[in-house]
């Protein structure tokens, strides 16, 4: 004879049960959560892709683009067999795609498998981005945890302007219309 219990024996959480309380956390990490950043696909060749939160533009002769990789990542062996890449803002959209190329959400059949594709010289990007550009890799280095990726931007293509999808304190946020 089994015993049942009437009780639930599951609790969903508004927060991450496992996380270590905030007074163990590291000041940097709470700092960087603090700064809400826009959220983009960065893809090459190959093809290969990951969910990048850390991306600059700076304009000037030439224009150029910065932005922090995982150094261990198919995208940054990708980018450097290829020398390019794409660059692409994501909107409110595109939650699950950006979940899916961070390793967040499964991918069956492949990152690529779902979803439209645009092919560009660059690397595919989302039928449905409010636009992307294509970089020319100059330079990368260690840079804390991550790698330095200095691009000068050939190309931007902009059909449409889509509201961003940000990323803050571990979360996914829309701008307020």
């Amino acid at each position: 004879m089994f015993h049942v219990n009437p009780e639930p024996g599951a609790q969903i959480h508004s927060t991450d049960p496992f996380a270590a309380p905030a007074a163990r956390r590291s000041p940097v990490r709470r700092l960087r959560g603090r700064l809400a950043a826009p959220v983009t696909l960065w893809t090459a060749p190959g093809p290969a892709g990951l969910t990048v939160s850390s991306t600059l533009v700076a304009e000037g002769e030439p224009d150029r683009l910065l932005g922090l990789v995982d150094p261990e990542s198919d995208l940054w062996a990708a980018i450097e067999e290829a020398g390019r890449f794409a660059v692409a803002p994501l909107g409110p959209q595109h939650r699950q795609l950006a979940d899916r190329f961070a390793g967040l959400f499964p991918s069956p059949g492949g990152l690529f498998a779902l979803d439209a594709w645009t092919e560009t010289p660059y690397g595919p990007v989302p039928a449905d981005a409010g636009g992307w550009a294509g970089c020319r890799l100059d330079t990368a280095r260690e840079y804390g945890w991550g790698l330095l990726v200095e691009a000068t931007i050939e190309s931007v293509d902009l059909p449409a302007d889509t509201p961003p999808l940000l990323h803050y304190r571990g979360r996914y946020h829309d701008l307020p219309g």
